[in-house]
């Protein structure tokens, strides 16, 4: 009886997130949250990038050029980051993975040329996946997440040159 009734709430959840969902796409809003009872359930869609007005984009460094450590990428630029034109900042709170498994080739690389709309990377919150789209077309510059590390809602994630 557990099982069916443990089963029952999640269709119910489900059809609930699927009803924001729905909600999010008619409506053009990145985000919806309700809360009743024991249930609290937050929706959240897409990248929404503010891109900021800068005096002079700089240089795309050539990927021989980038340091091969992710974390000295990520601790000696993310300051200077988050103002960066090309920063594709994280929506939401939650575990950044750059592979779409573990074990498995990253979404993107220093270097690689992306396409607007083209899966970047992935942000685990609250047991859900969600894809990190490209803003913009254009080269990756950096990559600031580091796999399986936990990032905070509006940190600069990857930047596009």
């Amino acid at each position: 009886m557990a099982d069916k009734k443990s089963n029952s709430q999640f269709e119910k959840e489900l059809a609930l997130v699927r009803a924001m969902a729905q909600v999010l796409e008619e409506t053009g809003l990145s985000e919806i949250e309700i809360e009743r009872e024991d249930v609290s359930v937050r929706v959240a869609c897409g990248t929404k990038t503010v891109l900021a007005a800068a005096a002079a984009p700089s240089a795309a460094a050539s990927p021989a050029a980038q340091p091969s450590d992710p974390a000295s990428i990520a601790q000696g630029s993310a300051a200077s980051a988050a103002s960066d034109p090309g920063a594709v900042k994280s929506p939401m709170v939650g575990t950044a993975y750059l592979a779409p498994t573990p074990g498995a080739e990253p979404f993107v690389k220093i270097g690689d040329q992306v396409s607007e709309g083209q899966t970047l990377l992935i942000v685990e919150a609250m047991k859900t996946m969600n894809e990190i789209k490209a803003p913009k077309s254009g080269t990756i510059r950096q990559i600031l997440a580091r796999d399986a590390e936990p990032v905070e809602f509006d940190e600069p994630l990857v930047i596009i040159g």
